[in-house]
């Protein structure tokens, strides 16, 4: 069943900071219909790029790549921040607008050739996403595509990508 996610999604201004207008998903998350018809929706996406393994960005891209690789029976592994993950990982630098941050994967994480599908919960920048398919090719991994519950066309993220995204709400400001 096809739904209006951004009926679903609160608009929280001046969050988390002025002149900021966040899209909160909790919402969605809150309505077990809605939220079972957005994995619904998603699925069918991802399943034509025929993943080995799922890719969830830290933190709300986990939210949409765990139950998904469950549901679709695939792996799962996590994209964070420098020093949140146990064990060896592999880190990734990436440039930010003012300065650089860092990513990193388990170094077990992706096997050479494993077709991999990243998913978040928003497409902005494309910063992060960008970042997460270098450091997913680096170690040998092919970036099938990626998927976001929202997408923020105005930021210009899709215009960093290249390899297919969809995301099931688009907001054009």
């Amino acid at each position: 069943m096809r739904i209006d996610i951004k009926s679903h999604i609160r608009s929280v201004p001046d969050f988390p900071k002025p002149g900021i207008l966040f899209y909160d998903i909790s919402t969605l998350l809150a309505d077990s219909a809605a939220w079972q018809a957005t994995m619904d929706e998603l699925a069918e996406i991802v399943c034509d790029w025929r993943p080995d393994v799922l890719a969830g960005i830290e933190s709300r891209g986990f939210l949409v790549a765990a139950p998904l690789a469950l549901r679709l029976r695939r792996g799962f592994f996590m994209v964070r921040k420098k020093g949140k993950l146990p064990g060896p990982t592999i880190p990734y630098e990436y440039a930010l607008e003012y300065g650089t941050d860092t990513i990193e994967i388990q170094t077990d994480a992706v096997k050479p050739g494993a077709r991999v599908v990243i998913l978040d919960d928003l497409l902005a920048t494309g910063g992060t996403m960008r970042a997460a398919a270098d450091l997913i090719r680096k170690v040998g991994g092919t970036v099938a595509g990626a998927a976001t519950i929202l997408e923020l066309t105005a930021l210009g993220g899709r215009q960093k990508l290249d390899f297919p995204c969809a995301s099931l709400a688009v907001y054009e400001g």
